[in-house]
């Protein structure tokens, strides 16, 4: 159906989400909820965001099921919900209207006086993060939709006010293009998405085409670093914010940058070539500081003070499954990374490295067929940090194996360049590995966007049940 302006409709006062439990829809039916609508829906199974939603007020079913859709107003599905669903069935059969998150998501944002869109090949999730939490601290009382868990909001989801609304905007499908922003960041862009994109070329006329959803008093905030979005300049019809660490022209711009033992970087802040003085980050790595800027700089055009920007930036300590540390056992650091782009492996083992000197065991978990056999010579090279790297399943997430690549070519390939790379399928037996090689002061890094993260939890689990005996 045609999604333009569903929600100003006042006879949909009963929302149905479908797929309710995933992190992005379950903050929309928190928000959905808060805007006054009475909300249902429906997943595979119960989980604690399912039973959270349940205590604010959501009738939530456990399986899909055409009996599910009653007297709902409207459907929202995600796009993992196959045209075949039930509920979108009878939603069909009972002529309810029903529109994809992404549609809704745009919706959402025209409730909002000003919305900050961030979008990019990666950092979406912490940029959309450090923006959030300067905001909080300059009392500005934003609504956060992000995907990704922040310790700081205790989710993915913060209800604020309706004056600002702060989310991220995945370019996969030109979700992006459904939205309604008034601030947009551009972190980056790289080939991603090759199962929907076609190539560079297209990944990029879709990014102007975001950047000229912005009004004219609005602001577009990029990262001139990356040659792909400076190609974009001639394409801003509203205000333009540049940043950068190496492109002396950056509006915003990190020198005299400095890491501490854990990696954490310190830097004078330069303004239109002003020092502003010195930032602290909390969290590890020279992408990091690029992403800091991009939140200082688009916070800053908000009308946040320059002590909001740096103690918000300073109260991030990262999100989960973002080099999140899971443990530590006999002086063995656990981490585990949602890194599933070459560009984002090199930057989290470069991170890494700032930190230990000793081993760094990556176990990578590629995510989905087709990136992983379009990006397949970028992967290969992208390990070079790492003392050892364990290659297992690809996750095939929406994707069917076709049979044109798999796990053991990619450690093929890896091997080409470092012969350092093994292949083990099964998650247990990586774990038996890793206790057979891993020494005092390595660091093991579980890295990919599915399930890999098991791998850790089972190493720490073994260690600890070693140590007890």
């Amino acid at each position: 159906m045609n999604a333009s302006n569903i929600l100003s409709d006042k006879s949909i006062k009963k929302i149905h989400f479908i797929g309710i439990g995933g992190i992005s829809m379950s903050g929309l039916a928190e928000i959905s909820m808060d805007l006054g609508y009475i909300v249902s829906g429906s997943d595979a199974q119960a989980t604690p965001t399912t039973k959270k939603l349940e205590s604010l007020g959501a009738l939530v079913y456990e399986g899909h099921s055409s009996k599910n859709i009653t007297n709902q107003d409207l459907v929202v599905y995600s796009a993992a919900i196959k045209n075949d669903n039930p509920e979108l069935v009878e939603a069909s059969a009972k002529n309810i209207p029903f529109i994809e998150r992404a549609d809704f998501l745009g919706q959402l944002m025209k409730k909002y006086d000003h919305t900050i869109a961030v979008s990019g090949t990666h950092g979406k999730t912490t940029t959309t993060s450090m923006i959030s939490l300067i905001l909080i601290e300059a009392m500005k009382n934003p609504t956060i939709h992000i995907g990704g868990v922040l310790g700081a909001i205790g989710g993915s989801t913060h209800i604020g006010g309706n004056e600002y609304f702060v989310s991220e905007a995945c370019e996969y499908v030109e979700s992006f293009l459904k939205f309604f922003p008034f601030l947009a960041v551009i972190l980056n862009i790289e080939e991603d998405h090759l199962d929907y994109f076609k190539d560079i070329q297209h990944i990029k006329s879709s990014f102007a085409k975001f950047i000229k959803l912005l009004p004219t008093n609005g602001y577009a905030v990029l990262n001139i670093d990356d040659t792909n979005v400076s190609h974009l300049i001639p394409e801003v019809k509203s205000n333009l914010i540049t940043y950068g660490i190496n492109n002396t022209e950056a509006n915003w711009m990190a020198r005299n940058i400095t890491f501490d033992e854990n990696g954490f970087p310190s830097y004078t802040l330069y303004v239109n070539k002003k020092s502003m003085g010195k930032l602290k980050l909390n969290v590890p790595g020279l992408h990091n500081i690029s992403n800091s800027l991009a939140a200082a700089a688009a916070c800053s055009a908000l009308g946040c003070d320059l002590s909001s920007i740096k103690n918000g930036l300073k109260r991030f300590s990262g999100t989960q499954r973002r080099f999140e540390t899971k443990g530590v056992v006999d002086n063995i650091r656990v981490i585990d990374d949602y890194a599933h782009h070459p560009t984002e492996i090199a930057a989290t083992l470069k991170s890494a490295k700032n930190i230990t000197k000793k081993g760094i065991w990556c176990i990578f978990q590629p995510h989905t067929y087709t990136r992983t056999k379009a990006l397949i010579n970028e992967f290969s090279s992208s390990f070079t940090m790492a003392s050892g790297v364990i290659v297992t399943d690809i996750y095939a997430a929406r994707e069917k194996d076709s049979g044109e690549i798999d796990s053991k070519t990619l450690t093929d390939r890896i091997n080409k360049t470092y012969n350092n790379a093994i292949y083990i399928s099964d998650f247990n037996e990586i774990v038996e590995y890793l206790n057979r090689n891993v020494a005092p002061g390595d660091m093991i890094i579980t890295m990919g966007a599915g399930d890999v993260h098991k791998v850790g939890d089972l190493f720490l689990a073994l260690k600890e049940k070693e140590t007890a005996v």
